[in-house]
């Protein structure tokens, strides 16, 4: 009996133990890094997907996440002098610059931008990118990125095209080739995890509720009324 006891509490903790480890599918705060293309002004005038306070909110939350948790983050231009414009105020404000400015639409295609991605991501295979236009300037560099090796995010609220059907197409592109569509919010809770992590946490939940719409709104009335 004694040794049926011990052989079911052997296999209860193991099974604790692998139920407890997280997927390396997970993103965390040092297992990838963040690319953001082209979120300025010449390219939001005509994105009509997305409206443009929804993307620039969208935006404002993934560059927040990656500041919070120190990502490895590469901010790329394209004409930024001559056509396009400055960044998003939602990017400068965290990441001043100067930034990677191109002239190939294809940023993996651009030697400078190459070099600095995947400077960033090192030895991990991991990239989570988002930008404008979906169809293009985030196309091109994570199917290239994919035909390297690498496991790439597509961050799809945080990217934005002249139409609906534009940026639908391009992420169903991506996703066939193997790249794994997520979220504004669902990149900085899954970077956050677990609601202990006390030095994240204020900061997490400030973010969202400066940011985050309803759900921002909800988490300022759970700490107000409730004291949560």
């Amino acid at each position: 009996m004694k040794k049926v006891i011990l052989t079911f509490v052997v296999a209860f903790s193991s099974f604790s133990s692998f139920a407890q480890k997280p997927s390396p599918e997970l993103l965390n705060p040092t297992n990838h890094a963040l690319v953001l293309i082209d979120h300025e002004g010449q390219m939001a005038f005509a994105t009509k997907s997305i409206t443009t306070d929804e993307l620039r909110n969208n935006v404002a939350i993934v560059t927040g996440a990656s500041k919070i948790f120190k990502v490895p983050t590469v901010v790329t231009t394209v004409a930024e002098k001559q056509f396009s414009g400055p960044v998003f105020q939602e990017i400068s404000e965290v990441y001043p610059g100067p930034y990677i400015d191109r002239t190939t639409m294809n940023t993996w295609e651009d030697v400078n931008a190459h070099k600095a991605i995947t400077k960033a991501v090192g030895k991990n295979k991991k990239i989570v990118i988002g930008g404008l236009w979906t169809s293009v300037c985030v196309v091109g560099p994570v199917l290239s990125a994919i035909s390297e090796g690498y496991e790439v995010y597509v961050i799809t609220d945080a990217s934005g095209d002249v139409s609906k059907e534009a940026h639908d197409q391009a992420v169903t592109r991506m996703v066939q080739a193997g790249a794994k569509p997520i979220t504004s919010i669902q990149y900085l809770l899954e970077l956050q995890r677990d609601w202990a992590r006390g030095e994240t946490y204020v900061a997490v939940t400030n973010l969202v509720k400066k940011y985050g719409g309803a759900y921002g709104i909800g988490i300022q009335y759970a700490h107000d009324m409730l004291k949560h």
